[in-house]
């Protein structure tokens, strides 16, 4: 059954350009299904490539809010649902589950696009009730995935922001974000945004196995590169920290970014909830083998025993000694190259609603 410890499953073949080793059943299916050798032969057939599909995502919302005080917003957009970059750990993995699809390989190649987000965003921008906040774009799946090449519903999204001067951070993996440099450059003069790169390894072999379709670590610094250069506030997350992994390198990677003019840096521990747990055991068992045992049990020495705890203002960053180093290293290192400055504050102000379409134009008396 999924979600078991058994020692006794056998793991799938990882698919070439995917993160996740398997499609384990989602949570709230009726009945759990896993590959298993039978005997015949079949866990060995070559099986047809794995293709994305990209459905329509129905949302009558483009804002979604949240109460979470571990992170700095209650409001945000996602443009998709599922993610093509594949990595591995992702902590939005489990929301496919509430689709009726796996949290594995389905949450990786079976995408849902908002493509009236611009418009339903403009319509809630319009509504009296809206108060303006910074909106957080792309926190849950990334906006700038491989397939916003093609569809562009983050650029209509920044549009729309820009036009009614409404502050947005946003945060991503991809070069991609350089394409809309000219929306960012002119909404970063007015203070009404902020951009981060989450930059995971600067190990490209073993960021090709962990975040298959995401950007190479060092075009990811290059993208921090041309956005500062453009004037465009940008940030690095160190994220996320994997014990016995990543976390050796926690140092280079600020040191990358502070090379490249980032202004701010920040770090998220690894987080485990619901399906991942046993997907990125199955990833660590196919693709390093020999450490998977040490990074699971370092990861339990951050969680208390277990592999994680959903506490508030713990789920972050962890506890005992191990996460209290790797957050003493980050304070360290951010104080050294600078990565330590204040928060920089988007303006809030500023926010109005132009006159649409067919609007009565105010006269001058």
């Amino acid at each position: 059954m999924a979600g078991t410890d058994t020692d006794d499953r056998v793991p799938s073949r990882p698919v070439k350009g995917r993160g996740s080793v398997t499609n384990r059943s989602g949570r709230y299916e009726p009945a759990a299904r896993e590959q298993v050798d039978d005997g015949w032969g079949t866990v060995e057939e070559e099986l047809p490539p794995l293709r994305t599909t990209v459905g329509r995502d129905r949302a009558r919302k483009a804002i979604t809010s949240n109460d979470s005080p571990d992170v700095g917003f209650d409001q945000s957009i996602n443009p998709y649902r599922g993610c093509e970059h594949g990595c591995a750990y992702c902590f939005a993995r489990p929301t496919h589950a509430w689709l009726g699809l796996s949290a594995g390989l389905d949450f990786e190649t079976k995408l849902f696009a908002k493509h009236d987000a611009a418009a339903l965003l403009e319509a809630e921008l319009r509504a009296p009730s809206h108060r303006c906040k910074v909106i957080a774009l792309g926190v849950n799946t990334d906006a700038y995935q491989p397939i916003e090449r093609d569809l562009k519903i983050t650029r209509g999204i920044l549009e729309v922001l820009s036009r009614f001067e409404h502050p947005v951070a946003l945060i991503t993996k991809s070069t991609l974000v350089t394409r809309d440099i000219d929306i960012l450059a002119d909404m970063a003069a007015r203070r009404l945004v902020h951009v981060t790169l989450s930059v995971t390894t600067l190990d490209r072999h073993l960021a090709r196995r962990l975040e298959p379709r995401a950007a190479t670590p060092a075009r990811r610094i290059d993208a921090v590169r041309a956005l500062a250069a453009a004037g465009i506030p940008t940030s690095v997350n160190v994220a996320p920290m994997i014990p016995g992994l990543n976390d050796h390198e926690l140092e280079s990677v600020l040191a990358a970014a502070a090379g490249a003019g980032a202004s701010k840096a920040g770090y998220i521990l690894l987080r485990l909830p619901l399906e991942i747990r046993d997907l990125f055991r199955e990833w660590l068992e196919t693709h390093v083998p020999d450490r998977a045992a040490r990074v699971l049990s370092l990861v339990r020495q951050t969680r208390g025993g277990a592999l994680y705890k959903d506490r508030f203002g713990e789920r972050m960053r962890g506890e005992g000694p191990i996460a209290d180093l790797i957050e003493r290293r980050f304070r360290i290192a951010c104080a050294r190259l600078g990565l330590d400055k204040r928060d920089y504050v988007l303006d809030t102000s500023r926010f109005r609603r132009p006159p649409a379409p067919g609007d009565q134009i105010a006269l001058p008396f």
